[in-house]
């Protein structure tokens, strides 16, 4: 018995998987049976029945791999939650002043700018930027949570293809050894193809939903203000997060011994202080922009037992991945990106990775990864773009995705339920999905 749940001839039993299951279930049914409880009770649920335990049991009981894997995941966990933080607060220091009004044109357009530039700020750091705003305009529309949906589709997701910057599954695979520009250079096509398609799906369906609903409410003070942007000092904090990816990067990479964990997150937590201190939490522009400490504090409590539970997901997919069967480019764009709709995106890009490099491909790269291993350049991009693409399909897809939700449903945005979402993005980008598949894989 004591086998059966513990070890098996491969390393741990599958039954580790189902502590992961049942979480996830948590998130998408407990919200709808019982809110005020879950809200209520989210922190001794997320730390005291998941996350404590799974630690415990995967640091002292399950062998020497699984104990060198956790401490990989939670310091994995502290760096991306210390970006997360990082963003949420800067941002929140940033007020968008302007005549803005919900208009499927205006919607469309800061759809547009933040798929511009999630790549060169991340989509963490455009969605932090943008999503207020966005929900400004908003404010007074009958319909628009397909407006924050579609938000998370563009800004929080595809957005991010086309450098390391953008996302973390292409920053892994930079500091795995794939030149800078190389994800730019190769998946300009995809980029362009999904999100442009996207957005025009977008602006068809808000139409659609601002004439059946009527035009809504202009906020007077909205109407007499002009267009300026306050706390701009912050931008330059935001910007030097930006700096502090690259640059973490760049180190790694040329400079013998750099440590993969504490510059990066130790210059995050230099500029959030910065920021706090010279815009304290009740500055104007903060209340204005209604900032507190709710939807980061809910994203910690959340991705702590995500974080925790999918460790043996994740080792029991690399020991068994060979067997799947995955041999072609398509194979590992759907694999990669359907893993990466439950598990974190990072993890699962690296796993496919290694099965990738197990195929010993043609290399038509040009280059070979840090550890010698090679790809072909199909296999890659199909990994990339699985990864980043398909981080959209649900609310734990990619970071971003639950912080936006959070701050909308902070907002009194009546935010899709777990399972609803996915059902959206089925019928959304399922077809674009297909679409890729045809053209490029």
């Amino acid at each position: 018995m004591t086998t059966l749940i513990f070890m098996n001839g491969e390393g741990i039993s599958i039954l580790w998987v189902l502590p992961f299951a049942i979480f996830l279930l948590c998130i998408a049914i407990a919200p709808l049976v019982g809110p005020h409880f879950w809200e209520k009770n989210l922190w001794w649920i997320a730390l005291g029945v998941f996350t404590a335990p799974m630690l415990v049991a995967l640091t002292f009981f399950l062998g020497e791999a699984l104990f060198h894997k956790t401490v990989e995941k939670v310091l994995e966990y502290l760096s991306f939650i210390t970006l997360l933080a990082s963003l949420y607060v800067i941002s929140g220091g940033i007020f968008i002043h302007g005549h803005f009004r919900g208009k499927p044109i205006v919607n469309t357009s800061i759809l547009i700018i933040g798929n511009l530039i999630a790549s060169l700020i991340g989509t963490t750091g455009a969605s932090m930027l943008l999503i207020r705003p966005l929900l400004r305009a908003n404010a007074g529309r009958k319909r628009n949570a397909h407006v924050v949906v579609f938000f998370i589709f563009i800004v929080s997701n595809i957005g991010g293809l086309l450098t390391p910057l953008g996302d973390p599954p292409l920053f892994l695979g930079y500091l795995q050894g794939v030149p800078f520009l190389w994800t730019l250079q190769n998946l300009w096509k995809h980029w362009l193809l999904v999100s442009g398609l996207t957005i025009l799906i977008f602006y068809f369906v808000d139409s659609y939903i601002y004439r059946k609903d009527g035009e809504g409410i202009l906020h007077k003070h909205d109407e007499a203000e002009p267009f300026q942007i306050s706390g701009t000092f912050n931008i330059l904090l935001l910007i030097g997060i930006v700096l502090a990816i690259y640059f973490q990067g760049h180190f790694l990479t040329s400079v013998p011994g750099w440590p993969h964990f504490g510059p990066q997150e130790a210059a995050m937590l230099l500029l959030t202080g910065i920021s706090l201190l010279l815009m304290p939490v009740k500055h104007p522009i903060r209340l204005r922009n209604g900032f507190s400490w709710k939807p980061i504090v809910e994203v910690i409590l959340l991705f702590a037992a995500i974080f925790s539970t999918m460790i043996p997901a994740l080792h029991v997919l690399e020991l068994r991945g060979s067997g799947l069967a995955i041999r072609e480019a398509w194979h590992f764009f759907l694999a990669t990106g359907v893993l990466s709709s439950v598990l974190d995106n990072a993890p699962t890009y690296l796993t496919s990775l290694s099965l990738a490099k197990a195929l010993n491909p043609i290399n038509d790269l040009g280059f070979v990864f840090r550890d010698g291993g090679h790809v072909s350049s199909a296999l890659l991009a199909a990994i990339s773009c699985g990864a980043v693409f398909m981080g959209a399909n649900s609310y734990i897809g990619n970071g971003p995705n639950f912080m936006v939700r959070a701050i909308a449903e902070e907002r009194g945005v009546k935010m899709p339920g777990f399972f609803t979402y996915m059902l959206y993005g089925a019928i959304v980008l399922g077809p674009l999905y297909a679409l890729v598949v045809f053209i490029f894989f």
